[in-house]
């Protein structure tokens, strides 16, 4: 039996060193803590590196790896990491010192502490050019295969989260991504009119603003592939520069030799185009070429799903903002806030809303309401009903009166929709509040001192649902009234401010928000910014409306606070006993020169409401912000009073003639199912009084 010669140099058996370094293995030693990796001298040569040329860090291989190899293997390693393996091996593509192409395995053994975390990873690193069955010289297609497969599944797993134009765009941005694709620029343009607007560009910095516009007739491979709707490759920088001699001057300084523009085809028509840029050179596979398509048509229908979403989103919004008020009212002696945030769901859009009436004579009306569901027709909804409950204030109704015909209408319009609100009526120059409920949440006061209250207010039910049997008179919504005092703050909120998720109730953002209410700014503008940020990015299911008043700290009138006394019919004392009154409050009110005038005006519109109607009647006298004395008497009949001429021997007819010549001013205002008649006299002495 012939002997086989023998290497002279190499012993028998062969140390493990000299296997490794005759098969090109080498090894290398990675610290995860401190970031150090050892190479050894076959580990060096394998990837042509000289030991004066790497720092001893991962980061120092990186120009031995074609660009986004990197990206890939620290996903491969960070996902064994993840899945607690023992080990990993990746294939990945590498270059020699003078560009030409390679290919290296790497297998790695993860170390783990007793608690399971990594701290070292000890492995080989060998080259892998001439495998025969692996990626090298016959399996650089099936790697190509496989990570291009893996590309269009990620991208599209990515890109079915994307709900507007800027998700695609960021995720295509994303230099990881970038790195899966095997790019080195990525390039989004959409369709608008007859231009294609570029809106995202990669990591190359190939983007120019010269071309972020272009005409789909132009003579750009974008353009050309909007126009015929089919790929265009290029797979040479010679092919750049003759095909298309007028983006070259952006090509040229780059590194760029090959690239591919991808049209985005939704529903049979074109949106957009999507364009890669490489940094190698030759022809693409019809492997290649499939799984781009595939990518693209990933791509557009998530640029189309966007792209429509917006459209929703705009007219929503633009629905919303015409539904709601277009400004809040200045009101003296108050500081009004309000805040809408729309949900983070659906069309963004809901059915809350806010607005603030102005009364007249210091008094003003706000509200808070919220329709169910978060639609067009919800948002459709609301703006109905906030406008008829608007016009049910103004006509003069009670509140209570108000809200119930605001039910009935809601029933009427037969929308199977709810609604629940909140009004409130604040007199400014009293600090008299008013308040009714329907279903809604209880309203939150922060008085003068810092102290914060849940007020509660006696509530009816939702809007729109069908009123309970009433036993009385009542309207079902009853009245609950307060004081508030200059200082004082009033917060009225939809349950979308206190909405948390995974919160089995409501009582968890209710106390965060009367915390947050307590500790907050006076100034009602920073309060509702701090309210809004509490809720954060941890609402979002729901729209959230929000109106915050402050009452200004004005003194209170001279004398005290406003003079109120019913007036029953058949009842002779009540009137006698208001003349008295009035007689006093004037006095203390410091226009004594003025009290026979206003105890006899007083005293016609008194006898006017218990002779013309059959209800009785309701005085009250009150100081003015603008220094006047006002008398108002209101009584249940809707017939409006008329002046007129009496004759020598009439016994009534007078009494508005006496009130047009005594008081500086009269008028008559609807209050829901009756009126108010009431006249003012200036304080300010005559010139001659002494």
């Amino acid at each position: 039996m012939a002997r086989r010669a023998e290497n002279p140099d190499v012993g028998w058996p062969a140390r493990p060193d000299t296997s490794l370094a005759l098969n090109r293995m080498g090894t290398f030693d990675w610290d995860l803590d401190s970031g150090r990796m050892y190479l050894d001298p076959t580990a060096l040569e394998v990837l042509d590196l000289r030991p004066d040329e790497y720092d001893g860090t991962p980061d120092g291989l990186r120009s031995r790896f074609a660009p986004g190899e990197e990206a890939r293997l620290d996903t491969r390693v960070a996902q064994a990491i993840k899945d607690g393996r023992s080990h990993y091996g990746a294939y990945v593509r590498s270059r020699r010192r003078d560009g030409s192409p390679s290919w290296t395995h790497i297998q790695g053994h993860i170390l783990r502490d007793p608690s399971g975390r990594s701290y070292r990873v000890i492995g080989i690193l060998r080259d892998a050019a001439h495998d025969p069955d692996e990626p090298g010289a016959a399996g650089e297609e099936i790697e190509g295969r496989r990570r291009m497969t893996g590309v269009v599944e990620r991208t599209t797993a990515i890109l079915a989260h994307a709900r507007t134009v800027n998700d695609v765009t960021d995720i295509l941005k994303d230099p990881q991504a970038l790195g899966h694709l095997g790019a080195v620029s990525v390039m989004l343009g959409v369709v608008d009119g007859g231009r294609i607007h570029l809106v995202a560009e990669g990591q190359l910095g190939s983007y120019v603003p010269e071309i972020e516009y272009t005409r789909i007739d132009a003579q750009l491979p974008m353009s050309e592939a909007v126009r015929t709707m089919q790929s265009v490759y290029l797979v040479s920088r010679e092919e750049f520069q003759q095909r298309y001699p007028d983006l070259w001057p952006y090509i040229e300084p780059l590194s760029v030799r090959s690239g591919v523009y991808l049209p985005l085809i939704a529903q049979g028509r074109p949106i957009g185009t999507l364009g890669l840029l490489y940094t190698r050179d030759g022809a693409f596979t019809a492997e290649e070429r499939n799984l781009l398509m595939a990518l693209g048509s990933g791509v557009a229908q998530s640029l189309q799903r966007a792209i429509l979403f917006e459209q929703e989103h705009d007219l929503a919004e633009g629905l919303q903002r015409a539904m709601l008020p277009r400004r809040i009212p200045d009101v003296p002696g108050a500081r009004i806030a309000v805040r809408y945030r729309s949900a983070r769901m659906g069309r963004d859009i809901g059915g809350d809303w806010y607005d603030v009436i102005p009364l007249g004579e210091g008094r003003v009306g706000v509200m808070i309401g919220d329709v169910e569901g978060h639609d067009t027709d919800a948002a459709a909804v609301m703006g109905q009903l906030r406008i008829v409950m608007r016009a049910y204030i103004v006509e003069g109704h009670t509140p209570g009166t108000a809200m119930a015909r605001a039910s009935a209408f809601l029933r009427d319009l037969e929308t199977e929709r709810f609604a629940t609100c909140t009004y409130a009526e604040l007199d400014l120059t009293t600090g008299m509040l008013r308040m009714v409920r329907a279903g809604h949440l209880d309203p939150v006061v922060r008085r003068g001192d810092g102290s914060v209250h849940r007020i509660q207010v006696a509530g009816g039910l939702p809007l729109g649902l069908p009123p309970r049997e009433q036993t009385g008179t009542g309207s079902g919504y009853p009245v609950t009234s307060l004081e508030l005092h200059p200082g004082d703050t009033l917060l009225l909120c939809t349950d979308g401010l206190i909405d948390r998720p995974g919160a089995a109730d409501q009582e968890s953002g209710m106390r965060e928000l009367m915390a947050a209410v307590h500790s907050g700014p006076i100034d009602v503008e920073e309060l509702a910014d701090v309210l809004c940020d509490l809720v954060g990015d941890s609402g979002g299911g729901d729209d959230m409306a929000m109106l915050v008043l402050r009452r200004r700290g004005t003194p209170t009138a001279r004398g005290g606070g406003p003079l109120e006394q019913r007036l029953e019919p058949g009842d002779t004392k009540a009137p006698a006993l208001a003349r008295h009154l009035i007689r006093a409050a004037v006095a203390a009110w410091g226009a004594r020169h003025r009290a026979d005038e206003i105890e006899l005006a007083a005293d016609e519109l008194m006898t006017n409401a218990l002779v013309h109607t059959d209800g009785g009647g309701h005085v009250s006298m009150r100081l003015t912000a603008q220094g006047r004395i006002r008398i108002e008497v209101e009584d249940s009949s809707s017939a409006l009073p008329r002046r007129r001429e009496a004759g020598d021997w009439a016994v009534s007819g007078r009494g508005l003639m006496l009130v047009d010549r005594l008081a500086d001013e009269w008028g008559v205002e609807p209050r829901g199912g009756g009126k108010c008649v009431w006249c003012e006299f200036a304080l300010a002495a005559p010139e001659d009084a002494g």
